[in-house]
């Protein structure tokens, strides 16, 4: 008898279904986005060609020296200040979520100020700060500062500002921080590592990916 070979190893042409993928069309969005651009470009138009903004005295004021040097100081303080809150800010956060109540309140208790306060009241604080203060002694003897003279308007502003970036900054790190799961800082203390080391070297480089808004393309 003759034996057929088996047909179950062979491996049957796959016919692959041909499909017509058409996109979704989404005519409301061209219009919008047509409508807008209509708009903005109606009012550049009307600002360009209006001649009541005087962009000839606009632009002699914006070549003028003074208004380069307050770009630059402005920056300066930008970059000066934002060292100061988020330093501040982080050491605020850890403060806030203390097991001590005493560091948990005074926490509490200036994040709480410098947010409800108008930042406009602190730096006309910080920068009158000689009526209520004329001589600066920090309490140690022997040391007598006059308060004109070390309160410049350039320190006023970096401490008012400063100050009260560190408040809201210091929200931002602890929302951070409590977005880390409490079981990782279980662990670390089963394991023998302190507070501080468990804050620096497994809860914060965590928080950072909360802190920091991440890049979306």
């Amino acid at each position: 008898m003759k034996t057929e070979m088996p047909t179950a190893l062979a491996t049957p042409e796959k016919v692959r279904d041909h499909y017509t993928i058409m996109k979704a069309r989404h005519p409301g969005r061209w219009v919008s986005a047509a409508v807008i651009t209509a708009l903005f470009a109606l009012m550049l138009q009307s600002v360009i060609t209006n001649p009541r903004f005087g962009w000839s005295t606009v632009g002699m004021y914006l070549r003028d020296v003074s208004i380069v040097n307050g770009i630059g100081l402005t920056l300066m303080l930008t970059v000066i200040c934002m060292a100061i809150g988020i330093a501040l800010g982080v050491v605020l956060a850890v403060m806030r979520l203390s097991l001590n109540p005493v560091i948990r309140t005074a926490a509490f208790g200036y994040v709480n100020f410098f947010r409800g306060t108008p930042v406009l009241v602190q730096l006309l604080f910080w920068y009158n700060l000689a009526a209520l203060y004329p001589s600066i002694s920090f309490g140690i003897p022997g040391v007598n500062l006059d308060a004109n003279q070390v309160i410049t308007p350039l320190l006023a502003a970096v401490l008012g500002l400063g100050l009260n970036q560190g408040a809201y900054m210091s929200e931002i790190v602890r929302a951070g921080i409590l977005s880390v799961d409490h079981g990782q800082v279980e662990a670390a203390g089963a394991l023998g590592i302190n507070r501080l080391h468990t804050m620096r070297r497994i809860v914060l480089p965590q928080a950072m990916r909360v802190i920091i808004p991440p890049h979306r393309e």
